[in-house]
């Protein structure tokens, strides 16, 4: 019986958390309308987590493009399909390495970023104090973080798949000896904007706005220690990659149409 209550105990208190997410959640979206008017605090942001993640973003971006045009070139090259490597590695990056590496790094740079900084605010009691002023701290600290996210995320995706395609082009034409007109016309003749480009921005925005979501929660509700801000800065990168990798599955089959 105690396998059976602390399951029972388990499955409560996760649905009790998601349930307080869901509700935190409501909140911020019902603030982040008033942004409009203070667009600067969700600019500051901006730079934070976007800026300040690009560095990562790129560096890991020109490599991935560069091993996965190396590793496309050695199997293609056994079918005599060589000159589809630009196709190949193009719809590899726009459709799933893009958006999910990306947002795997955004997770672990601006996600535990956000989360470490919004519980050290709750842990010196700034949000109490803002609370004590009449400032709503989700107002003035959760909603400009959040949009912030959910803007950067799909511009960081668009230039990870893009420096990974020069990465790309780098090694499969500069190295390998790939036709360079060949490896830009089959890209360009194969990418489709609808099922492809977009497909992808859809789901950056999706990782953007869930990986954004678990960092501020994971922040506004740590407790307020050492401890409980070091514990929510590992909840958000965990618990990010996997909501990212389990979105990336199930968006995945929608968009193909299998489920």
């Amino acid at each position: 019986m105690n396998i059976f209550q602390t399951l029972g105990a388990g499955t409560l208190a996760a649905t009790e958390r998601l349930g307080r997410m869901t509700l935190f959640l409501l909140e911020v979206l019902s603030h982040a309308g008033m942004m409009a008017k203070r667009f600067v605090l969700v600019v500051q942001q901006l730079y934070s987590v976007g800026v300040f993640t690009l560095p990562i973003v790129l560096v890991s971006g020109l490599f991935v493009g560069m091993v996965l045009g190396l590793q496309l070139y050695n199997t293609l090259v056994k079918f005599g399909a060589a000159e589809s490597l630009g196709l190949v590695l193009a719809l590899s990056l726009l459709r799933e390495l893009g958006p999910v590496v990306t947002a795997l790094l955004f997770a672990g740079r601006a996600g535990s970023a956000l989360t470490a900084e919004i519980g050290l605010m709750k842990a010196t009691e700034q949000l109490a104090g803002m609370e004590m002023m009449a400032v709503n701290p989700v107002m003035r600290v959760i909603a400009p973080r959040f949009l912030a996210g959910v803007i950067a995320m799909p511009l960081l995706a668009a230039l990870f798949s893009a420096i990974g395609i020069y990465g790309g082009q780098m090694v499969g034409v500069g190295l390998l000896g790939v036709d360079s007109g060949a490896f830009w016309s089959q890209m360009q003749n194969g990418v489709d904007f609808h099922e492809d480009i977009m497909n992808g921005v859809i789901k950056s925005i999706v990782f953007g706005v869930v990986v954004t979501w678990i960092a501020v929660f994971e922040g506004y509700d740590a407790v307020p220690n050492s401890e409980g801000v070091s514990r929510a800065t590992n909840h958000t990168v965990v618990y990010s990659s996997l909501a990212v990798l389990g979105l990336d599955f199930v968006m995945t089959s929608l968009m193909l149409g299998e489920i």
